[in-house]
């Protein structure tokens, strides 16, 4: 597929690197001439410099032989009239950044009216996946296939797990539950599960299975399952906006505070359920006399991603409950990874992620049948769904016979409403949605992770 990519920041510059490794042709947009460059002398990628707005910009990035627009700039209306021209010019889907609230609530007239493709808006989806986590408290992320009927759930092994020292193969044995154990991540490695491999304390693990199935499992491991009833959050962004309005719709106590008295006063108006509390986080006292001891969940949501890391970290040494930490810089996420912060939310990846499963899903047209794809553990493991034709080589052949390469797994199968933890003797049928998780990078076909001849 050839895709134009208008802005270079770092949400414009992750895509460009993921589609361009995906064999798609790329074209990157933006006003600043060092960026463009940035990127074209790393990357196979095409560069233009100019205001991607602009009808002459936009042909010579080649727009009428393009499939797809993308417009990651950091201005909502330029995102807007960049489609818009596109579309007129091009013909080509196109898909939006749009981050204000007040855009968003018009998001399915201006998709409609505008002929989008795709409207992401990071901040609406950071409150989603945290308020997800937040109903789980034990996971550190949560992806869903299947329409939310297989679950891929990461937590961190806790002191004293049943299961530490125990062998893959061992768990599934002594606890007769039917999830898949997929990945470990341990000291900064990431592994493919077999049956040998032995836990240790504070392993990152995911695991496949229904979401029924999940809760049996982590119920027989002594695993915290309640969801939090109260969530203190720091920061009156816009994230905290929509993130509070999903947690008072689930019945769960919200307290904010802020330093802004403006945005203090506009939370009440439009959050009048949630305790607005007008102070400096950043001093211990008032977090503390605030109820940071005792309450479920604490969230760091300031634009700072230095007073939220500490902030989270005051928060470990004196809370036992959930933490979830706010990151905007992508640069320093592996040595932020071993801060062990619990949960942490980049806004960028997940608007990359969004925007990588949209493309990879409009490749159906053209013979690939990837339906979703999630990040399991970043540039190292992928999880995959695909929907099985009903000519496909593999249909009907017992998984043991099947020649898969080294590293894959499948992990679940769902036929007719029904999630199937695969064995050995199971088989893929027509019509079967199949959770691929694997170290190859850029599958395109379900067929991709067998080996040839």
């Amino acid at each position: 597929m050839h895709i134009i990519i208008v802005g270079c920041g770092k949400v414009g510059q992750t895509l460009a690197v993921q589609l361009n490794n995906d064999g798609n042709n790329i074209t990157v947009i933006d006003l600043s001439a060092a960026k463009v460059n940035e990127v074209i002398s790393r990357h196979d990628i095409m560069g233009v410099v100019g205001n991607g707005a602009t009808h002459l910009i936009q042909q010579e990035a080649g727009i009428e032989k393009a499939d797809l627009l993308i417009a990651v700039t950091g201005s909502d209306e330029l995102n807007l009239l960049c489609c818009l021209i596109a579309k007129k010019e091009g013909n080509c889907q196109t898909i939006a950044r749009v981050r204000n609230p007040q855009y968003s609530r018009e998001a399915r007239f201006l998709k409609d009216e505008l002929g989008l493709a795709m409207i992401i808006n990071p901040e609406f989806a950071s409150a989603a996946e945290i308020a997800r986590i937040l109903r789980f408290p034990s996971a550190i992320k949560i992806d869903t296939f299947a329409k939310g009927r297989v679950e891929l759930i990461k937590f961190r092994l806790p002191e004293g797990s049943p299961i530490i020292n125990m062998a893959v193969k061992e768990v599934i044995a002594r606890l007769k539950c039917d999830v898949l154990i997929c990945t470990i991540e341990r000291d900064g490695e990431a592994y493919i599960a077999n049956g040998d491999f032995v836990f240790r304390e504070k392993d990152v693990i995911s695991v496949v299975a229904s979401p029924r199935k999940a809760n049996d499992f982590f119920n027989k491991i002594k695993y915290k399952m309640r969801s939090v009833r109260d969530v203190m959050i720091v920061g009156g962004g816009e994230i905290t906006h929509y993130l509070a309005d999903i947690l008072l719709r689930s019945d769960i106590a919200v307290k904010v505070i802020e330093k802004d008295l403006k945005t203090c006063e506009e939370m009440c108006t439009t959050l009048p359920d949630v305790t607005v509390i007008n102070g400096d986080a950043v001093e211990q006292e008032l977090l503390l006399e605030e109820g940071l001891e005792n309450t479920d969940g604490f969230v760091a949501l300031t634009n700072l991603d230095e007073e939220n890391i500490l902030l989270s970290l005051f928060a470990k040494n004196k809370s036992k409950g959930k933490l979830i930490t706010k990151i905007n810089r992508i640069d320093f996420d592996e040595v932020v990874n071993q801060l062990d912060l619990d949960t942490i939310i980049y806004p960028k990846h997940l608007t990359a992620e969004s925007i990588v499963r949209y493309v990879r899903a409009m490749k159906n047209t053209i013979g690939s049948n990837v339906e979703t794809l999630y990040s399991v553990i970043k540039d190292k493991v992928e999880a995959a769904e695909f929907i099985v034709r009903e000519k496909s080589p593999i249909v009907g052949i017992p998984l043991s016979e099947l020649k898969f390469k080294k590293n894959v797994l499948v992990a679940a199968i769902l036929r007719d409403r029904k999630v199937i933890i695969p064995r050995g003797h199971d088989v893929f049928m027509p019509g079967d949605a199949v959770v691929i998780v694997s170290e190859i990078m850029a599958l395109h076909d379900i067929t991709d992770v067998l080996k040839k001849g």
